[in-house]
């Protein structure tokens, strides 16, 4: 019984820092996405804590990631931001994950791109066949 209450345990903290560990990193990503679309719609930190109705101090806090807003403060950031609210919680692509997905478009644009000149110039290479074999029936008709 020893072992398994001592399993037990272990798991949950490992649960608790793995929870920790993400409200972290979704801090992180708050605080980035605040100020990245603060910045795109030219708004200062002071502006920006007006129209949404709350300190500069907290502002700041959220962009340090020292705080983390309740879903009413989530909400008046993004109408005042003139977003949805999700996209102050997205994960924005990296510019290796966009050039990974222009990649990967690409290579099925040339594979399409394949597909469709392998059968025109197959049915290209159909249509001379039998031009040929037509005019050659007509020689040895003649013949």
């Amino acid at each position: 019984m020893s072992d398994n209450k001592s399993s037990i345990i272990k798991l949950l903290l490992l649960h608790e820092r793995q929870r920790i560990k993400l409200m972290i990193n979704i801090r992180e990503i708050l605080a980035e996405n605040i100020k990245e679309k603060r910045r795109s719609v030219g708004l200062t930190q002071e502006k920006l804590a007006e129209k949404a109705g709350m300190s500069l101090q907290y502002l700041a806090m959220l962009e340090l990631a020292r705080k983390f807003p309740s879903g009413e403060m989530l909400e008046r950031l993004a109408y005042a931001l003139n977003i949805e609210t999700y996209e102050l919680l997205a994960i924005a692509p990296s510019a290796n994950d966009e050039l990974e997905i222009l990649r990967n478009d690409i290579i099925r644009d040339v594979k399409i791109l394949n597909e469709t000149l392998a059968k025109n110039v197959t049915e290209e290479i159909i249509k001379a066949v039998k031009y040929i074999l037509t005019e050659e029936s007509k020689i040895k008709k003649n013949n």
